[in-house]
């Protein structure tokens, strides 16, 4: 039990601390603007000596592919147009449960705007319960509940993926109208970079496959990520305040300190420079990641971002190489996306939906489980319960 009390006794002193926080992001924004502006001046040089140097670089800036103080005016979306959605819920495997096993709930949305159509809103289970699903990843040296987590993020892709193609896509098809699909998230898996080659593949090759079939089909995919931490523009800037003639961070840096001279705005996000720049309802300049994890990508699929000022935050949106090359798709993919944001009243509405439906509440666990001991019981297996430790904290008297 939380004491409350003692608790309130604290707050003075993180008050105080988040007010000396506020003042020196201040300082940090100002100088980020600062560099921003000789950056964008230098542009042309600056891209020239991280392509020649990005080897000896100890961090990960993205690189722009337009001018650095883009900013581009979105236009509205068209009245008729669909989004189509995905997210992933889970029960998580525990041995101190019934049954060792977990399940990976699909949330799925399709949403028709000016058609006179129905939505399509649900979701899809799918139990994981054999030995391969269970203990496939141990030969990777990976957990159950660390594989599970990748298998969740590919059903989410491959389910958006069958929903769009198929309904832009059906036999006879006469639906012409601008299209979108949206995941919750970034599109650079960067979490399958260490994995074991084997391993990654198995994940990542589908993901590719699903996404082809989304370019095939010419419908655009972008990833939403609210509240970004990202820091790839910042780091552009870096190479600006570097004070040594090219940027050799093996030579004149290390990783070992806690900031080395380039380092002048850290902690300050992307999100809060371009909320200094950009007006509502504008993007950025669109920069390309270059996250190891990328190698692993075609080039046609390789992540590319910008910001995008949504009236209430400033999101980063990500997409594939594609659609950065293709200004029609983008604007149509940037619109309906500003589209969705003003529906959901600052978060697009078919992402939020999506998660809704994907949820697995408490509940939903206690049926789930109970299903199982049903069949358990019906098939002859006997001691069927939870470990002692699970019993006796459902039953704590506390």
């Amino acid at each position: 039990m939380l004491d409350i009390a003692k608790l309130a006794r604290q707050m003075p002193e993180i008050g105080q601390q988040m007010q000396k926080d506020a003042q020196a992001s201040v300082k940090r924004l100002e100088m980020a603007q600062q560099l921003f502006f000789q950056a964008n001046e230098h542009q042309d040089n600056l891209i020239k000596a991280q392509e020649l140097w990005c080897d000896r670089l100890i961090f990960s800036p993205g690189t722009p592919v337009e001018s650095l103080d883009t900013a581009i005016d979105i236009p509205e979306a068209p009245p008729s147009h669909s989004v189509f959605s995905s997210d992933g819920s889970q029960i998580a495997p525990s041995h101190h449960e019934i049954i060792y096993c977990y399940l990976i709930n699909i949330g799925r949305i399709m949403l028709h705007y000016g058609q006179n159509l129905h939505p399509l809103l649900d979701s899809i289970p799918e139990i994981y319960y054999k030995t391969e699903d269970l203990y496939g990843s141990r030969k990777w040296g990976i957990r159950t509940e660390e594989w599970m987590g990748y298998q969740r993020t590919l059903k989410e892709i491959q389910i958006l993926t069958e929903m769009a193609c198929t309904w832009v896509n059906p036999p006879g098809a006469h639906f012409n109208v601008p299209n979108l699909a949206m995941t919750d998230g970034s599109l650079a898996f960067w979490f399958l970079d260490t994995l074991p080659t084997e391993a990654r593949e198995e994940i990542l090759n589908p993901v590719i496959e699903s996404w082809e079939q989304l370019r095939e089909s010419k419908i655009p995919i972008v990833g939403y990520i609210s509240a970004s931490r990202s820091t790839e523009a910042i780091s552009f800037l870096r190479l600006m305040a570097c004070p040594y003639d090219v940027p050799n961070c093996n030579n004149y840096c290390s990783l070992d300190n806690e900031k080395n001279p380039c380092q002048k705005v850290e902690p300050l996000r992307d999100s809060s420079l371009w909320q200094k720049i950009l007006q509502p309802r504008q993007r950025s300049a669109i920069f390309r990641s270059n996250s190891r994890i990328l190698d692993f990508y075609p080039e046609s699929q390789k992540t590319h971002f910008c910001y995008l000022h949504g009236g209430a935050e400033v999101a980063r949106i990500e997409f594939p190489q594609w659609i950065a090359e293709d200004s029609e798709l983008l604007n149509q993919a940037l619109s309906i996306t500003l589209t969705q944001i003003d529906k959901g009243f600052g978060y697009p509405v078919a992402l939020a939906e999506a998660h809704n439906l994907a949820v697995v509440k408490g509940g939903d666990r206690t049926q789930f489980f109970s299903l199982i001991e049903d069949q358990m019981l019906r098939y002859g297996v006997r001691n069927v319960g939870v470990s002692y430790k699970e019993a006796r904290k459902r039953g704590s008297i506390a």
